[in-house]
C-alpha cells in the first residue's frame, strides 16, 4: 500500500483494523458458546470483554506504530483513540468485575481464594494474578489526562507494555477461546505484531527524543527488555 495513501487514510484504516479484529473475537467467542445466546451465564459472557479490551489495545499500538512510520497527523486519530479507549476501560472493568461478582454470588468468596476455589487450578493461580496486576497497570494509565506531561509518566506507559505481554500469556493459558485452533493462530499473530510494534516505537522514540541522556537510555533499555521478554513469552507460549 502506498505510504502517502495510508498516511492520509490512517483514521479509516484504524477503524477498519479494530472492527476486523473485534469481529474475529466475536466469532471465536460465539463459536465457543455455540451461539446459544439465550442460555448463557456470566461465566460465559465475561471472557468476551477481556478479549475485546486486549484486541482494541493491540490496535492502539498497531496504529501508533503506523502513525510513527508514516508521519500521519496525530490529531486526525484523536476521536479513534478517545472512543476506543472508553470501550477498553468499560471492558477492562467488566471482564474481572463480572467474574468476581458471580463467584462471590455463588458462595466462593472474593479473589484470590474464589479464583482458586472454582476457576483456575492452583498451579495456574499466578497466571490469574498476571491478569490482576495488568488490570492495575491499565487503570493507572487512565490517569493520563492529568499526568501525561509529567516526566515520570513514561514509567506508567512502559508498565502498560509489560501488562500487554502479561495479558497475552494470561489469555493463552486461561482463555477457553484460545483452545480454538484458528484463533490460537490469530492470537500468536497479535503477539508477534505487538512485540514488533514495541521494538519499532522504542527505536523511533529513542532516535527522535530530545530528552536528557538518562531518560533516553532508560527508554532504550526498556525497549530491549520488552522485546526480549516478548520473544520469550511467544516462545514459551508455543511450548505450552
Amino acid at each position: 500500500m502506498n505510504n502517502s495513501f495510508l498516511k492520509s487514510n490512517l483514521p479509516t484504516a484504524a477503524w477498519a483494523l479494530s472492527a476486523a479484529a473485534i469481529t474475529l473475537v466475536i466469532l471465536v467467542w460465539g463459536q465457543n458458546v455455540r451461539w446459544d445466546l439465550g442460555h448463557l451465564t456470566v461465566y460465559a459472557w465475561f471472557p468476551l470483554f477481556g478479549l475485546t479490551a486486549f484486541t482494541l489495545m493491540w490496535g492502539h499500538y498497531m496504529i501508533a506504530a503506523t502513525r510513527q512510520a508514516t508521519g500521519a497527523d496525530a490529531k486526525k486519530l484523536w476521536f479513534y483513540f478517545r472512543a476506543t479507549s472508553w470501550v477498553v476501560l468499560v471492558a477492562l472493568l467488566l471482564h474481572p468485575g463480572l467474574l468476581i461478582w458471580r463467584l462471590w454470588a455463588d458462595g466462593f468468596g472474593l479473589p484470590p481464594q474464589s479464583y482458586l476455589a472454582n476457576y483456575v487450578a492452583p498451579e495456574l493461580g499466578w497466571v490469574a494474578g498476571l491478569g490482576s496486576l495488568s488490570l492495575m497497570a491499565f487503570l493507572a494509565f487512565e490517569f493520563w489526562r492529568w499526568f501525561e506531561k509529567k516526566p515520570w509518566w513514561r514509567i506508567v506507559s512502559w508498565a502498560s507494555e509489560f501488562a500487554m505481554l502479561a495479558v497475552f500469556y494470561h489469555g493463552l493459558r486461561l482463555g477457553g477461546e484460545l483452545q480454538t485452533e484458528w484463533f490460537r493462530f490469530v492470537w500468536f499473530l497479535f503477539g508477534l505484531s505487538l512485540v514488533a510494534a514495541f521494538a519499532y516505537l522504542h527505536a523511533a522514540i529513542y532516535k527522535e527524543a530530545s530528552d536528557p541522556e538518562p531518560w533516553r537510555t532508560r527508554g532504550a533499555i526498556v525497549g530491549v527488555v520488552v522485546t526480549v521478554l516478548g520473544v520469550w513469552t511467544l516462545v514459551s507460549a508455543l511450548l505450552v
